[in-house]
C-alpha cells in the first residue's frame, strides 16, 4: 500500500469511527431532527430540516437546495442542485430545542465541492495557508443589540424595566442585571455546544451586549459565530426582544462590531508564532515576532479591500467615522477605528496588541460574514509574510483619536473607506484580497454594487428636512 493510500485509509477509518460516535450520540440524546445548515454570501444561515433517520444520506449525498434561490451562490434557476453535506465534526444538539441537532455543511454540485460556498472557500484558503506551514487561530466577540419595535415601526432599545438610560452604560450593573437571564441562557447554551464562552457584559450603548468566545481554528470560529447568531436570535424572542447584529441601528449610540482576536500558529505543532522567539530582536516594542510583524503588515497594506468584506453593508459605514468633523455618541466615543494603525494595548488602534500572543482586529462589523473575512485575512497576511511587508512604526501609548488628521497621514495611517462603494472599488483593484475569495469575489462585487445602487435611489427624511426649502 502506498503512503497516500495508507493516509486515505486512516482518514476513512477515522470518519467511520466518528460517524458511529455521532450516530450513537444522536440516539442517546433523543434527537428527532437534524438541521443541515450553510450560509449565503452575506453570512445569513440557511437550513433544511431532516428526520434523523436520514442521517447517513446527509453525510454521503447531502440535502438538496435550489442555489438560485439563495444570494451569491453562483447559480440560476437552470443550475444543478446544491447538495449540502454535513460535517461530522460539527454535529451538536440545540439546547433550546433538545430534540433537534444542527450540523454545518459544505456545498457540492455534481459531486464536486462548490467554489461559491463560503465554507468551502475558507477551507481552500486554510489549505493554502497550511501549505506554507501556517494555521490561523482566533475568536470573535459578537456585539449585538436587543431592540423592540415602537408603535410607529421605529426601533428602541429593549428596556423592560426602563433603567437602561445611562449615557455611559458600559458594564453597568443594573443594565446587565436586566438582561442577566438572557445572557445566562446564551452562555449556558453556547457552552453546551462547545463554544467556550468565558464572559459577557453590557456594552457601550443602551441595549447592547457582548459575548467573548474561546480560541479555535479559523473554520470552527466561523462556524461558532454563525451558530451564535442563530442562537441569540431565538433566545431573544423568549424575552420579547429582537436580537440584531446590524452595525448601527441607532444614530447616537455606538455601533456593533465582531472584533477578532487572532494569531498565526505552526500548522504541525500548533505553536503560537506571534511571541518573540528566544534571541529574536524586539523590532516594534510589542514583544512580537517577525512573523507577527509581517502578517500585520500584509493586513495593513490590504486593509481598504478587506474593509469591503469586514464591513459588508451600507449601514456598516455609519460605524466607521473619519472624524473630519466633530462626531460622537452618547457615551463620548465610537470605539471604531477609521484610520488603519497598529500598536499596543489601547482601543484606539485598528490592530490592537493586548499581549504578544495575539492581535485584535477591531474593524469587522457585526454584520461580517466570518468565512469570507478569515479567508481574506489569510490571503493578505500571507502576502505580508512572504514579501516581508513592514507595517511601519507601532503606535505606543498614544490615543490615535487625539492625533490630528494631518499627523495621522504623516505617519502613513490609511483612512478606511467611508462608504460601501469606496470599499468595493478598493476590493476590485486588490488581486491579493480577491484571491482569498476565489470566484466569490466577482459575485460579491456585483451584489454589493447593486446594493449601493439601490441605496442611492432612496430619499431619506434627513434629505427632505435639509433640502426641501433650502432655496
Amino acid at each position: 500500500m502506498t503512503l497516500t493510500a495508507a493516509v486515505q485509509d486512516t482518514m476513512d477509518n477515522g470518519n467511520s469511527d466518528l460517524r458511529q460516535q455521532v450516530r450513537q450520540r444522536l440516539q442517546e440524546q433523543g434527537i428527532e431532527f437534524i438541521l443541515a445548515q450553510f450560509v449565503d454570501i452575506h453570512g445569513a444561515p440557511k437550513v433544511k430540516q431532516v428526520p434523523v433517520n436520514c442521517f447517513e444520506g446527509l453525510i454521503d449525498e447531502g440535502a438538496g437546495f435550489a442555489g438560485g434561490a439563495v444570494w451569491g451562490l453562483g447559480q440560476g434557476p437552470e443550475s444543478h442542485d446544491l447538495m449540502a453535506r454535513t460535517d461530522l465534526a460539527t454535529y451538536c444538539r440545540l439546547p433550546w430545542r433538545p430534540n433537534v441537532a444542527i450540523a454545518s455543511c459544505d456545498l457540492y454540485v455534481d459531486d464536486e465541492p462548490w467554489p461559491y460556498c463560503a465554507r468551502n472557500n475558507l477551507k481552500r484558503m486554510m489549505g493554502i495557508f497550511a501549505a506554507e506551514g501556517y494555521a490561523l487561530n482566533g475568536g470573535f466577540e459578537p456585539e449585538h443589540f436587543l431592540v423592540m419595535r415602537r408603535p410607529d415601526g421605529g426601533l428602541m432599545p429593549w428596556d423592560p424595566q426602563g433603567i437602561d438610560k445611562l449615557a455611559k452604560p458600559c458594564y453597568d450593573f443594573k443594565g446587565m442585571c436586566q438582561a442577566m437571564d438572557y445572557l445566562q441562557d446564551i452562555i449556558r447554551y453556547g457552552n453546551q455546544m462547545g463554544f467556550d464562552i468565558y464572559q459577557s457584559d453590557h456594552e457601550d450603548a443602551n441595549g447592547q451586549y457582548e459575548i467573548n468566545f474561546g480560541w479555535s481554528d479559523a473554520l470552527t470560529s466561523a462556524d461558532r459565530l454563525t451558530l451564535f447568531r442563530m442562537m441569540a436570535g431565538q433566545v431573544a424572542t423568549k424575552y420579547g426582544a429582537i436580537c440584531t447584529f446590524m452595525a448601527k441601528p441607532f444614530q447616537n449610540r455606538t455601533g456593533s462590531g465582531a472584533h477578532l482576536h487572532f494569531h498565526v500558529a505552526d500548522v504541525l505543532n500548533r505553536r503560537n508564532l506571534f511571541p518573540l522567539k528566544k534571541g529574536e530582536k524586539d523590532r516594534k516594542g510589542l514583544g512580537i515576532s517577525k512573523t507577527a510583524v509581517h502578517y500585520v503588515g500584509g493586513l495593513l497594506k490590504h486593509i481598504r479591500a478587506i474593509t469591503a468584506v469586514a464591513s459588508p453593508t451600507v449601514n456598516c459605514y455609519r460605524r466607521i467615522q473619519s472624524g473630519e468633523f466633530v462626531y460622537s455618541t452618547a457615551s463620548g466615543y465610537t470605539w471604531t477605528p477609521a484610520y488603519a494603525s497598529y500598536g499596543d494595548n489601547n482601543r484606539t488602534q485598528l490592530f490592537r496588541c493586548p499581549d504578544s500572543n495575539r492581535f485584535e482586529d477591531r474593524s469587522p462589523s457585526g454584520m461580517v460574514n466570518p468565512y469570507l473575512l478569515l479567508a481574506t485575512h489569510m490571503a493578505a497576511g500571507l502576502d505580508g509574510i512572504k514579501n516581508e511587508i513592514d507595517p511601519g512604526e507601532a503606535i505606543l501609548r498614544e490615543n490615535v483619536w487625539n492625533l490630528s488628521h494631518e499627523e495621522r497621514r504623516k505617519r502613513g495611517m490609511i483612512l478606511l473607506p467611508q462608504n460601501l462603494m469606496e470599499a468595493i472599488e478598493a476590493l476590485e483593484e486588490d488581486e491579493v484580497v480577491k484571491s482569498g475569495l476565489g470566484p466569490i469575489a466577482d459575485e460579491y462585487i456585483r451584489l454589493k454594487k447593486a446594493e449601493w445602487s439601490e441605496f442611492m435611489r432612496q430619499v431619506t427624511p434627513w434629505e427632505v428636512s435639509r433640502y426641501l426649502t433650502m432655496l
